[in-house]
Parts: C-alpha cells; structure tokens; sequence
C-alpha cells in the first residue's frame, strides 16, 4: 500500500509539473510589446482600442501596453528600440526617415491626411484662391499644414505671399477663427465637426485633395522588423481584424466602450464622436479604393512619394528619399 501511495504521490506531482510547465509555455506566448501613440488616448485611436478589449492582440501572441508621446518622440524611440511599435502622422516619419532614423512603415492605417482649411461660411471662402488676401492661421511655419497651404495656393495660380498668414498656437487656434480674429485656419479637418456641435457655421477644405498625405500610420524599426517578422505580422493582423469589427460593426457600440475604458476625458462625447468615426475615419481614412483591392493599410507608393517629393521641394526635408525604402506596399504579404 506504501508502495502504491508513494507512485501516487509521484504521479500527482508529476501531474502538476506539467501542468506549471504547460502554464509557462502558455505565458511565454504572449510577447511583450509597446506602442506609443502620437498625442494623448483619445478615442480616435478605436483599431487600437478594440484590437485590445476584444483579444486580438492576445490571439496574434501580444501584450500591448499603450504609451503616448509627441511624433517626434515616438519615432526617436523607435529608431533607438526603446518601444517595438509607434503610431505618428505620416509627415513626422518621412521627416524622420530623410534625417536618417531607420524607421518604416509597416501599415498605412489612414489612406488619406486629415488636414483641411476651416473657415465661417460667411466670410465667402469657398475654394483655395479664395484665401488671397485673407487671414490664415497655421500653427507654425515649420508645420505640415503650412506646407498643405502653400500647395494649395500654388494650384490655384497663386502664392503662400498672396495670404496673410498668422501662427496660432494649437492651443488658442479655434477660438482665433470662433472671434474671427482669422478669416481661415489650416488645421485638422476633425475639428469641422467640433465646431459644428458648437454652431459655428463653418465650411472645410480638405487639404488632401491638393497634396496627397497620410494621417496616423503603424511603424516600427527596420532591426524590429528584420528580427521579429512574426510578431509583426500579429500586430499587423490584429488591427486588421479590428478594423473590420469597427467597419462591418456597430460604431457606436465600440465608441461607447472606448471612452469608457481607454479615454473616460471624453465622456458625454459619445454621439459627437460616433459621427466622426462614422463619417470621417470610416469612410475616407481607413478605407479607399486601394483598401479595397489589397486590404487595410495598403501603402501607395506613388502618394507617398508624391508627399515625399513635395517636402522637399518646400524645404520640409533634405534629400530625396524612395518611398519603397520607407513604406510597406501589402501589409499582408509581410
């Protein structure tokens, strides 16, 4: 009886040693990665959000931590492997990129820029030559939107010198157009929608319908990407399945659960937010007719160097650079 009491024993801890062994393997699993997101958690950001409620980061082998940082910040820490994944505006990375920093990009998340010129609809501003003479805010000389101004007027047969152009900090930049202390800002075309909420009669012209560009997209370094496909295609992966819960989905649904749980500053937000995604970011930045043809986040080398090429020729950036070198064309083929 001792003898079969003890190859019991023997029995249930080896039972339990591969129980503890199989756990192990299991959290081993889950990679440990982080992303850093341009600007703060807002509920913008729903692919990343619902990738993460609903597991699909889990199910690609990941654990995501969120961090949130400035453009700039995000693709130096990057480049020196401090964080596995960023998400900045496409205009910081092809600046990074023509300084030197080996970043890519893995996934075009938004197909288009959301840059726009804001302006009351009565002050009779109804297209980019309408703009001469008027004031125009931009947030800087050295910002994206500037460059988005000058592109603009030049199409119109004119110049950026036509323009009586202010800089107004971010900060204070809509209440500047709200006290018609400007005629016009160059700023995002998000803030169209806010301010209508407001009552501001305002109208919008989208900037990317003079100079092709890109909004938020996912990058990651070249050494990450060399050293750790799979864990890229899993992330890649998981914000594709996320875009289509969002898309194919209840819109409202996934906002609701967004800014409860990943950006409660926005509560009582719900509805106004719900219309942007639904009208803006559904619509026209993480779908077009590239998306269609070869699914989400297809790079379009072409726009992209047309970007790249118009950087530099306003002196945004130093050299010239191929957009290959830069951009993943199919996400889903990595």
């Amino acid at each position: 009886m001792k003898l079969i009491s003890a190859i019991s024993t023997l029995a249930r801890g080896a039972l339990v040693a591969a129980g503890l062994a199989l756990g192990l393997s299991a959290a081993q699993a889950q990679e440990k990665v982080t992303i850093q997101i341009d600007g703060a958690a807002v509920p913008y950001y729903l692919p990343m959000f619902v990738a993460d409620h609903y597991g699909y980061f889990e199910e690609a082998g990941l654990e995501v931590e969120f961090l949130y940082a400035n453009a700039a910040d995000i693709l130096n820490n990057i480049a020196a492997g401090n964080v596995q994944f960023g998400f900045p505006n496409g205009d910081a990375v092809i600046s990074a990129r023509a300084n030197g920093l080996p970043v890519k990009v893995i996934h075009s998340t938004y197909q288009r820029g959301i840059g726009a010129v804001l302006f009351k609809n009565a002050s009779g501003i109804e297209t980019p030559a309408d703009l001469e003479g008027k004031k125009v805010a931009v947030t800087s000389y050295g910002s994206p939107n500037y460059i988005q101004l000058q592109v603009m007027m030049a199409q119109a047969g004119k110049s950026v010198d036509d323009v009586n152009v202010e800089i107004v900090g971010t900060g204070a930049i809509l209440d500047a157009l709200k006290a018609d202390q400007v005629d016009a800002i160059v700023f995002s075309m998000l803030r169209y929608y806010a301010l209508q909420a407001e009552g501001v009669d305002v109208g919008m012209i989208a900037s990317d319908d003079y100079l092709p560009s890109k909004g938020n997209v996912l990058v990651t370094s070249e050494a990450y990407l060399g050293s750790n496909p799979e864990q890229v295609k899993g992330f890649i992966t998981a914000l594709d399945k996320a875009l289509r819960h969002i898309v194919d989905g209840d819109v409202a649904t996934e906002v609701a659960m967004a800014i409860k749980e990943y950006s409660p500053t926005f509560a009582g937000q719900e509805e106004l937010v719900t219309e942007i995604i639904e009208e803006v970011f559904v619509k026209t930045l993480w779908q077009s007719e590239d998306t269609t043809a070869n699914g989400f986040g297809y790079g379009n080398l072409e726009s992209w160097q047309t970007t790249i090429d118009t950087a530099l020729e306003y002196e945004a950036i130093p050299e010239k650079f191929d957009a290959a070198d830069l951009v993943v064309e199919k996400p889903s083929e990595l």
